[in-house]
């Protein structure tokens, strides 16, 4: 006999996967701003300097292909990033409609000072945690991102996009 709605507790909320999820992305990302508070950077802003950095004159439908991101929401995020003087749109030589992105001297040093605050960012989401189960998570978390890319709103198609800029990796 199925349950009555009276019967439902908040367990059907707390203990499921993508209430957890949420949870953490909440988490992860408060402890990420607050690391890296002094560096005025999301960690989106962040992801996408770093995807600028190691491909540079990347276009933004490839950029949010990088970094699995809405390529409309995307375009407020390199707004914000150039207005702050970390990259800069040049047009492309192919053509002129396109927009290519490349990091700044200001963009490239705040990425350099910014990674030991990235990194205790990182440090703290999982110091509750062993080391052990640190691992056992991440290889967890890999997994379950790896086969469920194709059903994300934005799959991650690094190969795909770099493919297109002539490279890889």
């Amino acid at each position: 006999m199925p349950s009555k709605p009276s019967d439902i507790t908040m367990d059907a909320v707390y203990t499921k996967p993508g209430y957890l999820f949420r949870r953490m992305q909440q988490i992860a990302v408060s402890i990420f701003v607050e690391e890296c508070r002094e560096f005025d950077l999301t960690p989106v802003q962040y992801a996408a300097l770093v995807a600028i950095q190691n491909h540079p004159g990347i276009d933004a439908t490839r950029l949010s292909a990088v970094i699995a991101f809405d390529r409309s929401t995307l375009g407020s995020v390199i707004e914000r990033l150039e207005a702050k003087g970390h990259i800069e749109r040049k047009p492309s030589a192919e053509d002129k409609r396109v927009k290519l992105l490349y990091l700044t001297k200001a963009g490239a040093t705040q990425l350099r000072n910014i990674l030991p605050s990235v990194d205790r960012a990182q440090a703290r989401m999982l110091a509750p945690l062993k080391a052990a189960d640190r691992k056992t998570l991440l290889a967890l978390l890999g997994q379950l991102v790896d086969l469920n890319n194709e059903v994300s709103r934005v799959p991650l198609r690094a190969e795909d996009a770099l493919e297109h800029l002539g490279r890889t990796g």
